[in-house]
């Protein structure tokens, strides 16, 4: 049922990018009106939200929209299964199975300098989120474990959708 409405013209982008407009203000919303500052990881996450957000309205102004959407709808599943490697790779991080990226450490201080350099340093240095800490979780599932089940099923979803566009009408 789903995927016949999705696989109408036009439908199948328009729910690209609704679902990556919705997605990108729910992780901007935890941000700045929770403060729930991202990591590192975080951000990567929000990448492929962000091309699949392109390619969902690319495909809404193509003028011959059955040419290329099948190929836009596609590239966002392939965008969103994307997202799903990198949130899975962030839940590995923050369950301590596996390290993170050089970005997700706290860079190194030298020890060597005055109580008022070592000051003066850590006041220069960016705020800094560490990517293996889960500032938020609900039922123990943190922020990248919600987003790798959604971006999982998303991916699953527009992949079937571009096959369903791929097939020709019956007459």
């Amino acid at each position: 049922m789903l995927l016949d409405t999705l696989a109408r013209p036009r439908i199948a982008p328009a729910a690209v990018a609704l679902v990556c407009l919705i997605a990108l203000a729910a992780a901007l919303t935890a941000e700045y009106a929770f403060g729930l500052r991202p990591c590192v990881l975080c951000v990567y996450q929000r990448v492929p939200y962000a091309v699949a957000l392109g390619l969902g309205l690319l495909g809404l102004i193509l003028l011959r929209p059955a040419v290329l959407q099948p190929l836009l709808v596609l590239a966002a599943g392939l965008a969103f299964l994307a997202g799903a490697g990198i949130a899975g790779f962030h839940v590995g991080v923050e369950q301590h199975w596996w390290a993170g990226t050089p970005n997700c450490a706290l860079p190194g201080f030298d020890t060597n300098l005055s109580l008022a350099e070592l000051q003066r340093q850590l006041d220069e240095a960016p705020d800094f989120v560490a990517c293996d800490e889960v500032p938020w979780a609900l039922f123990g599932i943190s922020m990248a474990g919600y987003n790798l089940a959604a971006s999982l099923i998303l991916a699953a979803v527009f992949l079937l959708t571009a096959a369903r566009l791929r097939r020709p009408k019956a007459a």
